[in-house]
């Protein structure tokens, strides 16, 4: 912690738990103390830690060939395309490394078909976008947020990107204009607090969008791949996107693989030359992301956390009023607002770690709750009763 504080950027400010080796829902730190992990590396490690089935693919593809860039042809890049498109319905993918990189290549990708194909005049193309969102933080993505804490002295902002509240069709509708390109949001808002939307708002988002000839982006980053109990958390609202981000889970907690999955009609807008990555679609994310959607074809993953989510929030619901004043979301997932005279989100975290579970704070009285798929009944209920101790004060 201190070569930390003296040679790393601030830029984060952790727990005061250093972790030497994990396996599983666990981690164990340089003491030697276990502590049951509740968070998950925000969904990046939906399979847990060191998943057997994901280091043999990786191991394996390191004693062939991890890197040849775009330049050339590889042998797990076409089938992991297919692989993917396949388990997510759709026609086409872009593979890119973060899921901040898979943001900016559909707003892209989004503006390009605005201007060839619906006729957008150039340069003018808007993306309609939710209050309380977050979609990375690259300066463009940082443009369209409200938090100030990640706006604050990065500007002059992109423009072109329009403002609703989030879950209100009625201020979407009237935010639409002809020089719409598409409507980027979250199917569930993880930063914000793991906030679900009004039921049937998404139906009305595709409605709308299908009215006035503009595209639905769902960025699924943080609440896909089994996360809430489906392969896409979209499918919950029983709707479909044009384009989907993805990232998180499909390195397997191994390597950063993100895409951009969807219409071969939206996608295939992109030409040689005009968008890349030297390391996108590299042979060992392709390997490793191959790897995890083998395991999500079976249904095992997205049992799990429909299963296992209904325990967790039966448990967690049993708070409310009892040191909780609200839980939302879906799944092996929950935001967990602590009542007022309660602890604070940061001293409910770091009083967590002392009694053994790694968990993390959101916007200053949320708990935000995402351990790993693999996680057993028996963790759930270590993690909740952890919870209710520490939330009662």
């Amino acid at each position: 912690m201190a070569l930390d504080e003296q040679w790393s950027t601030h830029n984060y400010h952790p727990l005061p738990v250093v972790i030497a080796e994990a396996e599983g829902a666990s981690v164990t730190d340089v003491a030697g103390k276990s502590y049951l992990d509740f968070l998950a590396g925000y969904s990046a490690l939906n399979f847990g830690h060191r998943n057997p089935e994901l280091i043999a693919a990786a191991t394996e593809q390191l004693g062939r060939v991890t890197l040849t860039s775009r330049a050339f042809h590889h042998d797990q890049l076409g089938l992991f395309c297919r692989e993917l498109a396949e388990l997510t319905g759709t026609e086409m993918v872009l593979p890119m490394n973060s899921g901040a990189e898979a943001v900016e290549s559909a707003v892209k990708v989004a503006r390009k078909w605005a201007y060839q194909v619906k006729g957008v005049p150039a340069g003018t193309a808007e993306i309609v976008v939710a209050a309380s969102n977050f979609h990375g933080r690259t300066t463009t993505i940082v443009s369209f947020s409200d938090d100030e804490t990640a706006r604050a002295d990065y500007g002059p902002f992109t423009p072109g990107f329009v403002q609703v509240p989030y879950g209100d069709a009625e201020a979407l509708k009237a935010a639409i204009t002809p020089r719409t390109a598409a409507v980027l949001m979250e199917p569930i808002q993880g930063e914000a607090g793991v906030i679900v939307p009004p039921e049937g708002f998404f139906a009305a988002v595709r409605r709308l969008c299908d009215e006035n000839n503009v595209l639905m982006i769902a960025d699924e980053i943080q609440s896909g791949l089994a996360r809430t109990g489906t392969v896409l958390a979209l499918e919950h609202e029983g709707v479909r996107a044009d384009l989907y981000t993805l990232g998180k889970a499909l390195g397997g907690g191994i390597v950063p693989v993100s895409a951009v999955v969807g219409s071969r009609d939206v996608l295939g807008v992109l030409k040689p030359g005009e968008h890349g990555s030297t390391f996108g679609g590299n042979p060992l994310a392709c390997a490793v992301g191959r790897a995890v959607v083998r395991m999500l074809q079976t249904g095992e993953y997205q049992k799990r956390s429909a299963e296992l989510g209904a325990h967790l929030h039966e448990r967690l619901a049993k708070l409310v009023g009892d040191g909780v004043s609200e839980v939302r979301g879906r799944g092996l997932w929950a935001g967990v607002d602590i009542a007022p005279g309660g602890p604070t989100g940061r001293a409910a975290s770091e009083a967590l770690a002392g009694l053994g579970v790694l968990c993390k704070e959101t916007h200053d009285r949320t708990l935000r709750v995402a351990p790993p798929l693999v996680i057993t009944e028996a963790e759930l209920d270590r993690g909740v009763d952890a919870i209710a101790q520490v939330v009662r004060g």
